[in-house]
């Protein structure tokens, strides 16, 4: 059985989300900061109408700061709508079964906790998010 993932990088590291989980792929826009929100908040955003909270992963997975332009993620969380901020956006790509492990120890703790799992690809692994950790 095969899995449809989005793919977006975090520093060096491929992740990927469902596609089935994503609702579209936009160029960051400016959002107003929330007081007293965890740092990994980095605030809301109005889309079309539709105030949505914006999640930091690079803040929420320990990494620092990115100095250049972000791109915004919108994902299914249940009824709701969340905006996931990463480094860049990859391709959709197509991963079996066979290909899937389990998340390795070697990744840090604040990783380990949003990863499903690894598929390994000709040249990389993949790290494929929980999109429901990720975003609570």
């Amino acid at each position: 059985m095969s899995t449809r993932l989005v793919t977006f990088t975090l520093g060096d590291r491929l992740c990927g989300i469902p596609v089935d989980r994503v609702q579209e792929v936009l160029p960051s826009r400016p959002r107003t900061r929330v007081p007293l929100a965890p740092d990994d908040v980095a605030g809301l955003v109005n889309l079309r109408g539709q105030v949505v909270l914006t999640v930091d992963l690079r803040r929420r997975l320990g990494m620092p700061a990115h100095d250049g332009e972000q791109m915004m993620t919108v994902v299914f969380v249940g009824d709701e709508t969340v905006s996931l901020l990463v480094d860049r956006i990859g391709d959709v790509l197509v991963v079996d079964e066979d290909q899937f492990e389990l998340p390795p120890q070697t990744l840090s703790e604040p990783l380990r906790a949003v990863i499903l799992g690894t598929y390994k690809l000709a040249d990389q692994l993949l790290l494929a998010l929980d999109v429901d950790a990720v975003a609570s």
